[in-house]
């Protein structure tokens, strides 16, 4: 069965709109995660009906937005593959796979820390979780080199300051997450 030449297209273009879906889903899940965590920090009073809300915004995140998106990629990756069966022979495209296998194993896990959330037994901090939350920016990086440069990775000098914008970035939100505490802090000292 030969498919229609535009098939391609769409294939691609509900890939990419599913994979957007799907990270954006990723980054606002456990940013939500952050802010359930840190509702320990709250007086009691109002503790719980912020614990609720944020555990009913995670799961219409994940249910409605998140794993949809995921499921929108895969099928579409199906298909680009049914479409473009000599990719699966490539490297770019076995480390590719390999690479959305992790992200898969991440977005099961964020479903193990909503669960865990919900059930009151999470014991990450915020800052654990600041950090966890720049593991789809560096798969994203990643995978996207991947597919714009194939077998041609780059490995020059310009990769590198790109990889170490990514850390730079990842660091730059640990340390304002720190400053924001110390400042905090100070306040209620005061």
């Amino acid at each position: 069965m030969s498919l229609p030449p535009e098939a391609y297209l769409w294939f691609k273009s509900l890939h990419i709109i599913g994979v957007v879906v799907w990270f954006a889903g990723l980054f606002y899940l456990v940013r939500l995660f952050i802010y359930h965590v840190e509702t320990e920090e709250l007086s009691p009073d109002i503790r719980e009906p912020f614990k609720k809300q944020y555990s009913l915004m995670e799961r219409r995140l994940a249910n409605i937005i998140t794993t949809p998106g995921m499921i929108l990629t895969f099928f579409m990756a199906a298909g680009l593959l049914y479409s473009q069966p000599q990719w699966l022979s490539q490297r770019w495209m076995q480390v590719k796979l390999v690479l959305v296998f992790l992200l898969f194993l991440y977005h099961l896990f964020c479903y193990r820390i909503m669960n865990q959330l919900e059930k009151g037994v999470f014991d990450f901090t915020g800052q654990q979780l600041r950090a966890l939350n720049e593991l789809p920016t560096l798969f994203l990086v990643i995978v996207v080199m991947l597919v714009v440069f194939k077998n041609q990775f780059p490995t020059s000098t310009a990769t590198w300051l790109i990889v170490g914008l990514v850390l730079f970035m990842a660091a730059t939100i640990q340390f304002y997450a720190k400053w924001r505490r110390k400042r905090k802090d100070l306040a209620g000292q005061l």
